[in-house]
């Protein structure tokens, strides 16, 4: 039995569909337009051909039995992905992951019952400016308190220990592991001596992670 429905089956849509496939999720597909459900339903659990903003339609699917329901619907139809979040708010969904194009329409989805609204483009746009602008961070985000990280380490690391390196009291970020190819060492100790193609994965203030960058 499915476990996940996703609703929407665009481009990005399939792309969630698939990525929740590989990753060992059931996953029930969704979209009223069968030449969408046909591209992935080889891949999927299971595929239902309807009209999400009927609301009718959506409760013969009994998605309130479901962990998640994940809306992509396309920005083309940004009614429809309202009136879609409201009848599954409505059904009992226990939780609305939706895909939302602007602050406004994310506002609008929060309102009417999304437990999480995410805006890719936004995403995308700022990754894109991080690798531009800073191209040392190779991804980032945002926790209580600061900002993880991964960071190539400068070339004038190579050769020293962390503990020397002292990052915490001379960088101000605390190194959470090390990538070195495909290895990845969690809580590297302080005798641990960097080379050269390492990755760093640290923690601290946005400010403290860009030092570190620029020191490449």
């Amino acid at each position: 039995m499915a476990e996940l429905a996703v609703i929407g089956l665009g481009r990005f849509g399939r792309a969630v569909a698939r990525s929740l496939v590989r990753d060992g999720q059931a996953v029930l597909a969704i979209d009223h337009n069968p030449a969408r459900l046909a591209l992935v339903a080889e891949e999927v659990d299971a595929t239902a051909r309807a009209d999400t903003t009927d609301e009718e339609a959506l409760a013969e699917l009994r998605l309130g039995r479901l962990a998640c329901v994940v809306v992509t619907i396309g920005s083309r139809a940004t009614e429809a992905s309202i009136l879609t979040v409201a009848i599954l708010r409505e059904l009992g969904v226990p939780r609305i992951v939706a895909r939302a194009f602007d602050e406004r329409h994310a506002r609008l989805l929060l309102a009417i019952g999304a437990h999480e609204v995410l805006n890719p483009e936004d995403e995308m746009g700022e990754r894109l400016a991080l690798h531009v602008a800073r191209p040392g961070i190779l991804d980032r985000f945002r926790c209580a308190g600061g900002w993880v990280a991964q960071v190539e380490a400068p070339e004038a690391f190579a050769g020293s220990a962390l503990g020397d390196l002292d990052l915490a009291a001379t960088g101000g970020v605390e190194v959470l592991a090390v990538r070195r190819g495909d290895r990845v060492t969690a809580r590297p100790g302080a005798d641990w001596r960097v080379e050269s193609g390492d990755v760093l994965v640290v923690f601290g203030a946005e400010e403290a992670v860009h030092r570190i960058e620029a020191l490449r």
